[in-house]
């Protein structure tokens, strides 16, 4: 056979041809010498479709590499398609790996499983890299710690206030999410007493099967009470929003992965179970624009969160969002101080987010990282005295104890996570959520992948995830000598800036003081941006100097 490779290429024949010209030696060689059908049979059955295939990848046009080399340029497309899982499983260290490495996965499914997560032989950080963080333990631990932490969400203007885990489940709408995984999901909910969030994709049958707690999320689609037109429509809002599983209202101005984008599910997707849950018409392409059209200012939009509070009986009603420009989270507090109507509480998802597709471009670079995002918000609700009344809440690449201590250090109320729980129902991080190929039966409407997906078994580990993840948080309030998350402070929390230098957060970052931006706004760092700021609209209303802020940056950092 190698004689007859080689000869053909002594003959002049191009290396394009080497592949498929073996081929049919090898059916030539089986034709001539086989004694035993058998064996003719199945070396035809192996070699003639190969040589179609390779005749066929000679005569098309599209793709350049398997005209020139027929066959052979198929390995290519295969060893691409494998290549997330080589990449995963073999050539990646337990560190390496994006947008979670091994070690953090490892850590999630061994804690919805229910086996031991602790690790041997020291950390595996380089815990003088620029990575590296921690917090500061206390010399007295202290055991007087509560064995669950829960947050009143809901202020003085709510009359039905919600009890809500420190950890719950952040927002997958069914449509990205199979049927299977949302059940999974919300029974697992239910069994430990934290809340799921619906996404935008509105409230579906497999939501309410298993009643564990809802928060709806409100997207600008409508989706769920939506008019014909795509407009709000309150009575369809009203009717199920008084429903008893839904617990709160959260109106989703932007999301981490794709902030100020909307979407569109092709009509081909939208199938008439889908069709009814969003409340739109089948088989037609179902379109979320890029903004709200029930509101187009700051002050607007809280008159529609009063609204939609008195629709759904009192129930509480807050925002989400990834920050972008500052001045428009200060119009929001300016627009709070000027109506009386407060939100019940503010959910920050960071840049770093996001379980479905997005573009690149506006995952990879637009939008605040959960940190910044977090900071900055829980500055404005300090700096107007609005934190006592508006929650707080963090959602970004959540996924242990740790994180939680760290939000929870810089202001955050509670933490919601969606890729870990995805990682508690079985996800491997294939990266094909978008495709409808989702190996693991997740991120797919196709029943037969969804069959691998058993609801009992998935709900349990999410329940477990999440009972040792708080655990895990209840961990490391004792160890730094509290009684709740809630009194961790910045100063806990340290942040390695080089080599020789690690800093404490608020060393770092800027934390305001009480009502400081009501009393002396020109003394904060936020002045400009403050200024620009204006109740009635989310456009700036004077220019922000880059000049007077590096000054700020500067008397900031010689202050410290």
């Amino acid at each position: 056979m190698f004689d007859f490779v080689r000869m053909l290429c002594r003959q002049g024949f191009s290396a394009q041809f080497v592949l498929p010209a073996t081929l049919l030696g090898a059916t030539l060689l089986i034709l001539l010498f086989s004694p035993f059908l058998p064996v003719l049979i199945w070396g035809l059955a192996v070699t003639l479709p190969l040589l179609a295939l390779a005749a066929y990848d000679y005569r098309q046009s599209p793709h350049t590499l398997m005209r020139n080399y027929p066959l052979a340029a198929r390995l290519r497309w295969f060893f691409e398609d494998l290549r997330p899982f080589l990449r995963s499983y073999i050539v990646e260290s337990d560190l390496e790996g994006r947008p979670f490495d091994h070690d953090t996965r490892a850590l999630i499914y061994a804690r919805s499983k229910g086996q031991v997560s602790v690790h041997p032989f020291g950390t595996e950080l380089d815990v003088y890299s620029e990575e590296y963080e921690w917090i500061g333990h206390s010399m007295a631990p202290t055991q007087n710690v509560a064995d669950e932490f829960r947050v009143e969400v809901g202020g003085p203007q709510c009359t039905k206030p919600y009890s809500a885990s420190i950890l719950n489940i952040s927002a997958m709408s069914f449509g990205s999410l199979g049927a299977n995984a949302i059940e999974a999901l919300n029974l697992g909910a239910k069994k430990g007493g934290f809340y799921h969030d619906t996404g935008e994709g509105a409230i579906s049958p497999y939501h309410e099967k298993h009643g564990g707690d809802l928060v709806w999320e409100l997207g600008t689609g409508y989706f769920g009470c939506r008019a014909k037109a795509g407009s709000f429509d309150p009575e369809a809002f009203r009717d199920t929003a008084q429903r008893d599983q839904v617990k709160m209202i959260e109106i989703k101005l932007s999301q981490g992965a794709k902030p100020g984008h909307g979407g569109m599910l092709p009509g081909p997707k939208v199938s008439e179970e889908i069709a009814r849950t969003r409340g739109v018409e089948a088989y037609a392409d179902c379109i979320s624009p890029p903004g709200h059209s029930a509101f187009s200012t700051p002050r607007e939009m809280l008159e529609f969160v009063a609204r939609l509070r008195e629709l759904s009986g009192g129930k509480p009603v807050g925002i989400k969002l990834c920050v972008g420009q500052p001045h428009e989270v200060f119009a929001v507090m300016k627009a709070m101080l000027a109506t009386g109507i407060h939100l019940d509480y503010v959910v920050i998802d960071g840049a770093e987010g996001g379980t479905g597709a997005a573009p690149l471009e506006l995952s990879n670079h637009v939008g605040v990282p959960l940190r910044e995002g977090l900071i900055m918000m829980r500055n404005a609700l300090v700096g107007t005295g609005l934190k006592g009344a508006v929650k707080l809440a963090a959602g970004g690449k959540v996924h242990g104890g740790a994180s939680l201590a760290f939000n929870a250090s810089l202001g955050a109320d509670w933490c919601n996570a969606a890729r870990a729980f995805m990682f508690s129902l079985g996800c491997v991080q294939s990266m094909k959520c978008h495709t409808g190929e989702c190996p693991t039966g997740i991120t797919t409407q196709d029943p037969r992948r969804q069959r691998g997906l058993v609801v009992s078994d998935k709900a349990e580990r999410v329940h477990r995830f999440q009972k040792a993840t708080v655990e895990a948080l209840r961990d490391i309030v004792v160890a730094v000598g509290l009684e709740t998350p809630w009194e961790l402070r910045p100063h806990h929390l340290h942040h390695r800036l080089n080599a020789a230098e690690a800093r404490a957060t608020d060393r770092i970052y800027p934390f305001v003081d009480e009502k400081s931006l009501l009393d002396d706004p020109e003394a904060s760092y936020y002045a400009q941006w403050w200024a620009a700021a204006d109740p009635d609209t989310f456009r700036p209303v004077s220019e922000v100097d880059p000049l007077r802020r590096l000054d700020q940056d500067r008397l900031r950092t010689e202050r410290h």
